[in-house]
């Protein structure tokens, strides 16, 4: 259940509750692909890095180690031992990815394992056992993300598609909800608007799919090479039409100041692996803009990576000493700089709450949405 707390123009303060626990938005959801960070982050250091909801990957955790494995081990809270939500993605997007490997049709996409070339067939129905073999909070539903650019006619199909899949994902998810073995019997789905960058294709399909009252909305199809203006105009024309009283998720994004121009046009939940692997080759956010550890300038200074800054690594080691572990590949430097960087996305994350109930979120987004994505 959401609700909103307070807005600012068209931002919005929220509390989202749910089986594993309460989200205070706007939130980042820390991206776990194979059921762990990148970096060497276990579920009990997410906790110390103000994480609240982890991501985790449907397709991959499907091929390995399998979801039945899973479900027969408890689920994936205990699998992996996390407590609070989880929101696992649908297989779409992977599909997606792996287009030259792929056949859509209208029962679903067969595509090829990325690990040893197997025929894996995936639809809304499948997606939907998958996802409620592993438990999740959240479940995605299975959409198709078009390319980009793809011309109007192909998206205007994919959206009709995207939108019967999804009432198939409905169907399913309250079937296997009502089973007596189901692991996660609350479990919540969250529909995705597509549409390319054609703002009267991503209304109309928004509104088509704001009729199936769904447990939240997501903006898909974004974040894969189009111009952030671009993106931000369409999340703009999208926003009228997501129901007000569900959760809004925009999909994959982004950098700091990404997350500070989307919160500030109403969404509430964000995901992105950007933090985890900049952080995995030295590029580190700080409250001064992104730094490069491995520059030679570091090599003797004793400051932390950011003064400001509260998290483990920054609390204990200097850039010089990070510096080193980079330029000597020890794995130490990765774990040190991802607990960094996430911890940095989660307590920006804490600090635009703290300004939206202030009523000040618009002069801090004036003050950071261009520093925070400025090499210093």
């Amino acid at each position: 259940m959401y609700q909103l707390i307070k807005k600012e123009n068209a931002a919005r303060r929220g509390s989202f509750t749910t089986v594993h626990g309460v989200v205070q938005t706007p939130a980042f959801m820390n991206v776990g692909t194979s059921a762990a960070i990148k970096g060497g982050i276990s579920s009990y250091d997410l906790v110390d890095l103000k994480c609240q909801v982890e991501l985790c990957n449907t397709y991959h955790l499907h091929v390995r180690p399998g979801d039945g494995l899973i479900k027969r081990l408890g689920g994936l809270h205990k699998f992996m031992g996390w407590e609070r939500p989880i929101l696992t993605d649908s297989g779409g997007f992977q599909v997606f990815s792996l287009a030259s490997l792929r056949k859509i049709e209208e029962e679903g996409v067969t595509f090829a394992s990325h690990i040893d070339g197997r025929r894996i067939f995936m639809g809304p129905e499948t997606s939907m056992q998958i996802q409620s073999n592993l438990g999740s909070t959240i479940a995605m539903a299975f959409d198709e993300c078009v390319e980009n650019p793809s011309t109007h006619d192909y998206s205007a199909r994919s959206c009709a598609r995207t939108t019967r899949w999804l009432v198939r994902c409905k169907t399913e998810m309250a079937r296997l909800n009502a089973l007596p073995d189901t692991l996660n019997p609350k479990q919540l789905l969250f529909g995705i608007n597509q549409g390319c960058v054609y703002d009267d294709l991503r209304i109309a399909h928004m509104q088509e799919i704001a009729e199936l009252d769904l447990d939240g909305y997501a903006i898909g199809g974004l974040a894969v090479g189009e111009p952030a203006e671009e993106m931000y105009r369409i999340i703009s024309a999208v926003e009228p039409f997501m129901p007000a009283g569900k959760p809004r998720y925009l999909m994959g994004v982004g950098t700091p100041g990404n997350i500070l121009e989307a919160v500030s046009r109403g969404v509430d939940l964000f995901d992105c692996v950007m933090p985890s692997r900049n952080a995995r080759h030295g590029h580190l956010n700080t409250w001064s803009g992104i730094r490069n550890i491995m520059n030679a300038k570091y090599a003797e200074d004793l400051s932390p990576i950011d003064p400001e800054c509260g998290c483990p690594t920054c609390q204990k080691f200097s850039r010089a000493y990070l510096r080193h572990l980079f330029k000597a590949n020890e794995m130490l430097a990765m774990r040190l700089a991802v607990m960094h960087n996430l911890y940095f996305y989660n307590t920006l994350m804490e600090r635009i709450r703290e300004a939206l109930d202030n009523g000040a979120f618009e002069d801090f987004k004036k003050k950071y949405v261009a520093l925070l994505d400025t090499r210093i």
